[in-house]
């Protein structure tokens, strides 16, 4: 296996397409040398952002590709008609083994059926979920799903676990996760219909750290290291998070300019309040892989900047090294051979 992770990233997709993508691509490829960045897309606009900087030029490569998928648009329609848009030719380089990973900031939608349909599923996994980094007291949580699956089933939910479980040992380096199942409520009988019918499967599962249920409030101060959930939920729990976030910050920032005195004491704090402000900011963990392909496939924020593309790419690179799916192979099938048996 070559050293090299190769990540095709979408150069057109997003709120800031091509420029935040082309810079975060520039940023990755001078953080690490083993990372070469295929940017998918309309070659003549992504070489003229190129041109505003200075990069190995070994490491970064245009792929032609005419087309774009909106927003807006149907996802199946989309991949089905747009052959030539960047988030086609992107996951086709993924699905042909060019390149390691595809990163995007485009359609959720079309991003989550390509996946699927041209990527595909590691076999053996029912449904592939999304799966960010979110920040909390002490370091990260992985919340699994945040998106893919609105209308999941308990046998989904325990994949999710265990997908989730192996993520963040091997790159995270959290070892033996404790995996929380997302519920109203700490007592077993509480719950709706998919948590009640979720909860002994995981109870059972003996290549996971299951420690019960957790109440939403309990995830900002870490309460799980895995996060389980259907994706209404997730996505509920996530938006939640992040425009708490942001009215906390602007709020922080608002009362420490009213009067002389506070700005003076802004001054003096400003060092440690940007590093604490820094560990909650979830564009430092890169973007949501969506796991259970055949390849990595990873979403990053509509609006995401050139941080979060560069620590997206960076995070390639470690699911790569850490031999992610072939763990997720080597576990799905594990269980499928027990189930046989």
């Amino acid at each position: 296996m070559s050293d090299i992770t190769v990540v095709a990233v979408d150069a057109m997709g997003g709120d800031n397409a091509p420029g935040e993508l082309v810079k975060g691509a520039v940023d990755a490829v001078k953080k690490s040398k083993n990372i070469k960045v295929l940017l998918v897309g309309k070659e003549a606009l992504i070489q003229k952002e190129l041109q505003e900087y200075e990069y190995p030029a070994q490491q970064i490569e245009i792929v032609n590709a005419t087309e774009k998928i909106e927003t807006a648009e149907p996802p199946v329609n989309a991949i089905r008609k747009k052959k030539d848009s960047s988030i086609v030719v992107g996951m086709k380089l993924v699905k042909n083994k060019t390149a390691d990973a595809f990163v995007s900031a485009g359609s959720s939608g079309a991003i989550l059926v390509g996946g699927q349909v041209l990527v595909g599923r590691i076999k053996g996994v029912e449904r592939p979920p999304l799966a960010p980094l979110v920040p909390t007291e002490n370091g990260v949580t992985l919340l699994i799903d945040c998106g893919a699956n609105v209308d999941a089933r308990a046998s989904h939910l325990v994949q999710f676990a265990k997908m989730g479980s192996i993520y963040m040992e091997h790159v995270i380096g959290i070892k033996n996760p404790r995996v929380g199942l997302v519920n109203i409520g700490a007592e077993e009988e509480k719950g709706n219909a998919l948590v009640k019918e979720t909860m002994p499967l995981l109870k059972e599962c003996r290549d996971i750290n299951f420690t019960g249920s957790i109440e939403a409030r309990d995830i900002p101060s870490g309460g799980a290291d895995v996060v389980v959930c259907e994706a209404f939920v997730g996505n509920v729990i996530l938006k939640t998070y992040e425009g708490v976030g942001a009215v906390l910050v602007k709020k922080i920032k608002g009362s420490l300019m009213t009067s002389l005195r506070s700005k003076i004491g802004a001054l003096l704090i400003k060092p440690a309040l940007k590093a604490t402000l820094k560990t909650f900011d979830a564009t430092e963990y890169g973007g949501a892989p969506l796991l259970g392909l055949n390849g990595l496939v990873v979403k990053t924020h509509g609006s995401a900047t050139s941080k979060e593309v560069c620590n997206s790419i960076i995070q390639c690179e470690m699911f790569k090294k850490q031999k992610i799916n072939e763990k997720i192979k080597e576990q799905i099938q594990a269980a499928a051979d027990t189930v046989e048996e």
